[in-house]
């Protein structure tokens, strides 16, 4: 399967960054990819809630939506947008995953399960549970052959979901993400691998890299990781660009096989 991965330096305005994340779709599947993915908030990054409120749309109203559903139909790929902000609520919001397939149509959505709520020192807090409604589904999608398990930045942290999906029969798991700059330098790709050997699975990370027009900072480095933990690309900067991959499946089954962690699960007891 060949994939590509857009890392972007998303802003303040939707209609911006909507056109380019467009461009760098194009690129990528001209480039070959059947399957590509963007980051986290690719059509928006406002760390200010009024002003993020004061853009965002809710689903049935985002011009997005309906833009990426074009450009996957006209280009006959399947599109992961990692996530848009969309407003589900007067002052709540969803942080959620688009899934197009080739006929453009919404294949599948995930809503961001685990809140980002930290307190990383020097004055770098975050509070998403103040403004996003946390999902609370599992999703696995079938894609041109392959089982796609979805997952969203923090998520990495929680290693039980991608568990689930695996288990479930997810083959390639996908992180779109806009980690800081703390977090990244010291979690990023520790995380990311775990995650993959955990499961033997692929697992796919798009990001956010750069200094954003709110002042935010956040880590880049995309990278693609294969399911005995090595890394099979990687950006290694975070400026706006294109990861490219071919992925052979046949890899998942040889290390499931080798390792069959996903089928030695035991209930434990003891004080709680």
């Amino acid at each position: 399967m060949d994939v590509a991965l857009v890392q972007m330096r998303s802003g303040i305005d939707p209609a911006e960054n909507l056109a380019t994340a467009s461009a760098l779709i194009r690129a990528a599947a001209a480039d070959g990819a059947r399957f590509v993915a963007t980051p986290e908030t690719t059509h928006l990054v406002q760390k200010d809630a009024d002003a993020a409120f004061a853009v965002m749309c809710t689903p049935d109203d985002d011009p997005a939506i309906p833009a990426f559903a074009a450009l996957a139909a006209e280009l006959g790929i399947w599109l992961l947008i990692g996530s848009l902000a969309v407003r589900i609520g007067e002052r709540r919001a969803a942080n959620r995953s688009f899934l197009f397939s080739p006929a453009g149509e919404i294949a599948a959505t995930y809503d961001k399960a685990h809140m980002f709520n930290v307190g990383l020192g020097q004055g770098e807090t975050y509070r998403e549970s103040d403004n996003y409604q946390a999902g609370d589904r599992l999703v696995v999608h079938d894609i041109a052959g392959a089982k796609l398990g979805l997952s969203i930045c923090y998520d990495v942290r929680f290693a039980y979901l991608y568990r689930r999906l695996a288990q479930a029969g997810a083959e390639i798991l996908t992180v779109p993400a806009a980690f800081t700059k703390p977090t990244g330098r010291a979690h990023w790709d520790v995380l990311l691998r775990a995650r993959a050997i955990e499961t033997g699975s692929f697992v796919l990370a798009p990001a956010q890299g750069g200094l954003h027009a709110d002042g935010r900072k956040t880590w880049g480095h995309s990278i693609i990781i294969g399911p005995w933990g090595e890394t099979v690309a990687e950006l290694e900067h975070d400026n706006p660009g294109l990861l490219r991959a071919s992925l052979d499946l046949r890899k998942v089954a040889e290390a499931r096989r080798r390792v069959p962690a996903l089928e030695h699960d035991r209930t434990l007891t003891g004080p709680l």
